[in-house]
């Protein structure tokens, strides 16, 4: 992947100067998505990696609307058009991927911030200094991104010799949860004030608690939705599609067609539905990330 960005940057690093303003967000984003790259860089490859699959869409487009139409310059007229329209949908989504990986990543850190602020306050009641809070919570590695964050922090005190506050000031930048950069926020200051680091921590995980609470309430009231949903639409209008299609089909004699449609429902509309409630329910669950 290194040589593949230098050949990129080397041929197209010239024009990601006037893209640039285009893009004002990207050096920020690529930070917060921990993409250790520069922007020159990123652009670049996407650019590179636009031109290496449009010289694979074009010919391969051109020649199914040249069958589809039977008429060469009209399929070759229309495969230019759609590989530049997916030509610019490829790079639009190569650009804002970073921003896709920020908001997961943000969506993980709230996800587990209830559970660790607790953690961290358990931890900072033993009075140890910030920098060893930092440490020992880094390498309880069940909060994922977050331990990944305070990690970070605990490395830059540590190894490049930063204070803790500028440590913190930086991981308060960088990081794309404005739970984690509140709960950042009043860390810091405490830290300057001379506060109780442990009452603060205490406090703080009470509010995220309580508002974890709330959020589980109202994800109990969507799951009774959702079940309501799955069990009238999904459950029993399949059993009554198969009960009506049976009749039907020892009333008309086409059975052939309908077992087709009875085995379309059973084995593979009703697997791909239940698939997708499933995942509806997992990424609308409040609680511990992955």
């Amino acid at each position: 992947m290194s040589e593949y960005l230098r050949t990129a940057t080397r041929v197209f690093g010239p024009l990601t100067d006037y893209m640039a303003p285009y893009f004002p967000n990207l050096k920020s984003d690529l930070k917060k998505a921990k993409f250790k790259m520069s922007t020159d860089e990123y652009v670049s490859g996407g650019i590179l990696l636009s031109f290496l699959v449009f010289a694979i869409e074009l010919p391969l487009l051109s020649f199914v609307f040249g069958l589809l139409f039977q008429n060469f310059l009209f399929g070759f007229l229309t495969s230019i058009t759609m590989s530049f329209f997916l030509l610019a949908v490829l790079f639009l989504s190569y650009v804002n991927y970073p921003k896709a990986i920020i908001k997961q990543r943000s969506v993980n850190i709230d996800k587990t911030l209830p559970f660790a602020s607790l953690y961290l306050a358990t931890i900072a009641s033993a009075k140890l200094p910030l920098a060893k809070v930092f440490e020992i919570f880094s390498k309880f590695g069940e909060y994922g991104d977050l331990s990944s964050e305070f990690g970070q922090i605990y490395n830059e005190i540590s190894v490049f010799g930063i204070d803790a506050n500028t440590a913190i000031e930086r991981a308060i930048d960088r990081t794309p949860s404005k739970n984690l950069k509140e709960l950042l926020y009043g860390i810091l200051a405490t830290n300057k004030s001379g506060g109780d680091m442990s009452a603060y921590l205490k406090e703080k995980s009470k509010t995220f608690m309580s508002d974890y609470k709330r959020r589980l309430y109202e994800f109990s009231q969507q799951l009774t939705v959702y079940i309501e949903i799955y069990l009238t639409s999904i459950v029993l209008g399949a059993i009554f599609f198969v009960i009506l299609t049976a009749i039907l089909a020892g009333i008309s004699g086409t059975g052939a067609n309908i077992i087709f449609l009875q085995f379309f429902l059973i084995f593979l509309f009703l697997p791909m539905i239940s698939s997708v409630f499933i995942l509806l329910i997992k990424s609308s669950t409040p609680g511990m990330g992955e």
